[in-house]
This record gives C-alpha cells, sequence and structure tokens, in this order.
C-alpha cells in the first residue's frame, strides 16, 4: 500500500510540477491568512468603539467616589477595556484555529484519497503529455502476437478438456450410483431414488451382488478395497505357481499312460460296495452267509405282539369249526 501511494505521489507531482501535499498546505495556509485577517479587523472594530458604547462606565455601587483618569482631550480613559477587548480576541482566534485544523485534517483525507489519486490498476498505465514522443524498448519478456495466440489455443484446449472431464466425471457418478443400486447399499445417490416407483426397491438381501458389500454387522470382515489389494499382492506369487506348473503339464500325458486304470477301478468298486454295505445295514437290512432277508430289523417287543396276534387269530378259527 505505501508503495502503491508513493508512485501515485511521484506520478501526480511531475504531472502537476508539484506535490499533492504542497496544494493541500497552500489552502490550508490561505484560509489561516483570512481567519487571521478577519480577527485583526475584529479587533481594530472592537478597540475604536467608544467604551460607553460596549457597556464600559462608572461603576455606580460603591460609596466611594473617585474622579476616573482622562486623557489629554478629556476623554475618560478605562483600563479594563483594553485588556478584555484583548483577552476576548485571543479566544476568539484559539476557537477558529482549532476548528480550521479539525477540519481541514478530514479534507486532507479526504482530498488524498478521493481527488488526487490515481487508481493503482491505472497507475501504469498512465503516460504523460512530455512522455508522448518517447520509444521506449520492449522488454525481452514482453508478450508478443505468437506468444499470445499460442496462450489463446491453449486455453481453449484446457476449456475443451474440462468439459470433458466434467462429462466423465457425471458417467462415473451415474455407474456409480447403478453399483451401489445394485449393491443395494442405503446411500444410493438421488439418481437411484428417481426411478419408477412401479420398479421394487433392491435392499441389500435382495440385491444379487450383495455378497461383495461389506457386512456393518461383523466386525472381522475386510471392506472390499483391502480384500481386491490382498488379491492384487497374491497375483505374483499366483504367476510364479502357474509358471511352475507349466512344465509339468507336458509330462502328463506319458504318466497317465503309466496308471493302472483296472486296478484303480477295482478299488473304487469295492469302496462303493463298502459304503453301500454300510448305508445298507444303518437301513435295518441284514445278512447272512447264504441268503439275505430284506426289511427293517425288528424288535424281541414287536416279535411277541405278533405272536399274540397270531394265538388270537387261531383261537377264533376253532371255535367257528365247533
Amino acid at each position: 500500500m505505501v508503495d502503491s501511494r508513493s508512485s501515485i505521489d511521484a506520478l501526480l507531482t511531475e504531472h502537476f510540477r508539484y506535490t499533492p501535499l504542497s496544494l493541500i498546505d497552500d489552502i490550508i495556509n490561505t484560509v489561516n491568512a483570512i481567519i487571521y485577517r478577519a480577527i485583526q479587523a475584529i479587533e481594530s472594530g472592537l478597540l475604536s468603539t467608544p467604551p460607553s458604547t460596549l457597556g464600559f462606565g462608572i461603576d455606580s455601587s460603591t460609596s466611594t467616589f473617585s474622579i476616573p483618569d482622562a486623557d489629554g482631550e478629556g476623554n475618560i480613559e478605562y483600563l479594563e477595556f483594553r485588556t478584555e477587548i484583548e483577552n476576548g480576541v485571543h479566544q476568539l482566534e484559539t476557537l477558529l484555529e482549532a476548528t480550521a485544523d479539525r477540519q481541514f485534517d478530514k479534507f486532507e483525507i479526504y482530498a488524498l484519497r478521493n481527488i488526487l489519486t490515481v487508481p493503482d490498476n491505472l497507475a501504469s498505465w498512465v503516460r504523460l503529455a512530455h512522455y508522448g514522443d518517447l520509444t521506449l524498448p520492449l522488454p525481452a519478456s514482453a508478450p508478443t502476437t505468437e506468444s499470445i495466440n499460442t496462450l489463446r489455443r491453449k486455453l481453449q484446449e484446457t476449456q475443451k478438456l474440462n468439459l470433458a472431464l466434467e462429462h466423465e466425471h457425471s458417467l462415473n457418478a451415474a455407474l456409480l450410483s447403478q453399483l451401489r443400486s445394485m449393491l443395494g447399499q442405503a446411500g444410493a445417490t438421488a439418481a437411484t431414488k428417481l426411478e419408477d416407483d412401479s420398479q421394487p426397491v433392491r435392499t441389500a438381501a435382495t440385491s444379487p451382488l450383495a455378497f461383495l458389500a461389506p457386512h456393518m454387522s461383523n466386525t472381522t470382515s475386510q471392506p472390499l478395497t483391502t480384500s481386491a489389494q490382498f488379491t492384487t499382492a497374491q497375483l505374483p506369487a499366483l504367476r510364479a505357481l502357474v509358471s511352475g506348473l507349466q512344465p509339468k503339464l507336458a509330462t502328463l500325458p506319458a504318466a497317465a499312460a503309466k496308471v493302472d486304470w483296472e486296478s484303480r477301478r477295482q478299488q473304487r468298486r469295492e469302496y462303493v460296495d463298502g459304503v453301500v454295505r454300510k448305508v445298507v445295514r444303518d437301513r435295518g437290512v441284514e445278512e447272512g452267509d447264504e441268503e439275505r432277508k430284506l426289511g427293517r430289523r425288528i424288535g424281541d417287543g414287536e416279535v411277541k405282539d405278533l405272536e399274540r396276534v397270531v394265538g388270537g387269530m387261531g383261537t377264533e378259527e376253532d371255535r367257528m369249526e365247533e
């Protein structure tokens, strides 16, 4: 602020051929001179006025009588007359000077800020009259027509890129909104909420991709980002394993030709037969040396009940024959 004010003062001084503060001081000095002349005129007028006109006279309130002093012409002299006028004029002069100083301080501040000034953004562009025919050499860093055109083209390309990025940002936002709706997250964007009311709202339970979202209730589960980072970190190890298995794949046909498939089939048949027998035994089927009886295993109580029923049926047949 100080440097800009100094440059403005230098410009105005060069233009006016005197400083702006000198102009304000001349105005203040002129007004003060007028005040002094007015004070002198008031003092001369009061001194030339007869004292009796201004209220000076013999004090009749005292009981003693004295002869007042007089000049050579016989006029009565009042000693306090000149003293009171000088004191009053001095007080008037002091009051006027204080009032003028206070008001002219405001005038000085206003004039320097609003009248005798040049805007900061125009001070460097002002050319005085005596500089009209002066040609200054341009600096090496001065812009040329070609550099300005280049900057204009760069600005246009930057604006195009900005528009393309904004369009890409809107597409990514729409894609993220669709993915959130597929995940059934509650934080879907407003674009998903403005869908047709007739369409069912997807929740975390009905979403087909809900397994990708982190379970907030399970504190041990990791977010999808952490899982993806872990998977990416394991890719070099998986790549090394695959590269190690590739040579072994070439030897698989020769190794398969040497395998005794018949013994393998026999082992599998025996395994399957053993499993079937176990299942059959668990379901109540008994095996003998010569024959197999199908059916559920019958307990002792059920056998007694069957014998009692058969005995009852025999008794009824005997009675009918008799």
